[in-house]
């Protein structure tokens, strides 16, 4: 229920907010976000350079 407590409320604006409440009182905008991926099984991991040997390398293999 709404009440305009103080001063008047043009019909139109009246209208957007029972509009905007009764959208949220709805909630048919809520969007489930899905789980996040592991990134482990990403097929872009198949593509990385192979090791290189020499000093300094392996600290360098950490991309």
């Amino acid at each position: 229920m709404l009440r305009v407590v103080h001063g008047e409320l043009p019909p139109e604006h009246l209208a957007a907010l029972v509009a905007v409440v009764a959208a949220r009182a709805s909630g048919g905008g809520a969007v489930e976000r899905p789980a996040p991926r592991s990134e482990w099984g990403h097929p872009a991991r198949a593509h990385r350079a192979p090791h290189r040997v020499g000093p300094g390398q392996w600290r360098a293999s950490a991309w």
